[in-house]
């Protein structure tokens, strides 16, 4: 009896350290994936990154449209500088010796600077004005002046230009740019001026 009884001891005792060790052993339970959380994560991650691109796609659109603005404008400013130098090409005056109507070397000069601009601005018109210094009679003044003026168009007229955009007039010894009584001013007197009466809003050169 003893013996069954130790015998049924011991199993009972193997019997728990088995379920002991079945515990021990097992593993432990999968962890439980959240396929949503997943595919959220991974959509607000793309989003995030579309948004980046699409910002920094925006961002070189707005560089490239402000540097094509800026190369349009500096353009535009060089256009505008070139023309306002031509203009000053054209209306810039000559100058004549005391009493006479023919052209001196430094007119030539000038007159020859004007001919390609108007030349390749066929819209552009001028008006010379001839004038004198205050010695002689107001009659013979006026009539020097014309004939300096006509002296201008006659020689850009015989180099390609139009007779018909350039108008003469005189205005005699009535406009000096000096009114002094002494050569000094004299010579600044005898002059051609020039003006443009149409075109050459923005003039192009001739070269």
């Amino acid at each position: 009896m003893k013996m069954n009884t130790r015998v049924a001891v011991v199993l009972a005792l193997f019997s728990v350290a088995a379920l002991g060790a079945c515990r021990r052993a097992a593993p432990p339970p999968e962890p439980t994936i959240d396929t949503a959380a997943i595919r959220i994560a991974r959509e607000d991650s793309i989003r995030r990154e579309q948004e980046r691109r699409d910002a920094e796609a925006a961002q070189a659109r707005e560089r490239a449209r402000q540097d094509s603005i800026n190369r349009a404008r500096a353009a535009e400013d060089e256009a505008r500088r070139a023309s306002d130098m031509l203009r000053n090409t054209l209306t810039m005056g000559i100058n004549f010796d005391f009493d006479r109507s023919d052209l001196r070397d430094d007119a030539r000069a000038a007159l020859d600077a004007k001919v390609p601009i108007l030349l390749a601005n066929s819209n552009v018109t001028i008006r010379v004005s001839g004038h004198a210094d205050e010695r002689g009679s107001s009659e013979y003044n006026l009539a020097l002046g014309q004939r300096r003026a006509a002296t201008a168009k006659r020689y850009l007229v015989e180099r390609g230009v139009a007779e018909g955009r350039i108008e003469t007039t005189s205005f005699g010894e009535e406009r000096p740019v000096c009114m002094e009584s002494n050569e000094g001013c004299w010579s600044q007197n005898r002059r051609d001026e020039f003006e443009l009466t149409a075109g050459g809003p923005m003039l192009r050169s001739g070269n």
